[in-house]
């Protein structure tokens, strides 16, 4: 009988296990934030969800997770973008003061943030070190009524309050810079 080794689940740099999506709106409920979270079909891009978004109300996000060449203080970086945001990455590296950037490794993914390609989201930041992953959204996002985001899991979507989200990163350590990404 052949079996097929499982592939090795990289350890969280926060040595704990990852959140759980039904955790982190657990832990949105307890902060007092209202939410609403809906399950769909798992959307990998941005182009794969536009039917889906056309019945979520409000502002859509895409996300790039970063590894900052000069990683100091922070060696990685998040970026919160308006879905639709085209973007040069180390022009917004320049207007953020953080040197080069390039994409992460999918390991480097899950042990900052705890979620694989296709399901980054600010939320990870729930299984991230504080100081670890620098932060910054998009004002287009931030100025939204409402912002859908994944909860972990790219098999939903959680929209709520913008400066709701930002409250609740500032609450697990992670203060993010809200930027014009066209400033870059």
């Amino acid at each position: 009988m052949d079996s097929v080794a499982p592939l090795a689940i990289p350890a969280l740099t926060a040595g704990r296990p990852a959140e759980t999506p039904d955790g982190l709106l657990a832990r949105l409920a307890a902060a007092g934030i209202s939410a609403r979270t809906v399950e769909h079909p798992p959307q990998h891009t941005v182009a794969g969800g536009e039917a889906l978004r056309a019945g979520l109300p409000g502002a859509h996000s895409k996300n790039l997770f970063l590894r900052l060449r000069r990683p100091d203080p922070e060696p990685f970086l998040l970026l919160v973008l308006e879905q639709h945001r085209q973007v040069s990455v180390n022009a917004l590296c320049r207007l953020l003061n953080t040197g080069r950037g390039q994409f992460a490794t999918p390991e480097e993914l899950f042990a900052e943030l705890g979620v694989w390609p296709g399901s980054v989201t600010p939320f990870g930041l729930v299984n991230a070190v504080p100081g670890r992953v620098r932060v910054a959204v998009d004002e287009a996002l931030a100025q939204a009524g409402t912002a859908w985001f994944h909860p972990l899991a790219n098999t939903a979507s959680t929209g709520l309050a913008p400066a709701e989200l930002l409250r609740f990163l500032r609450g697990l350590g992670h203060a993010a810079v809200v930027f014009d990404p066209a400033a870059a």
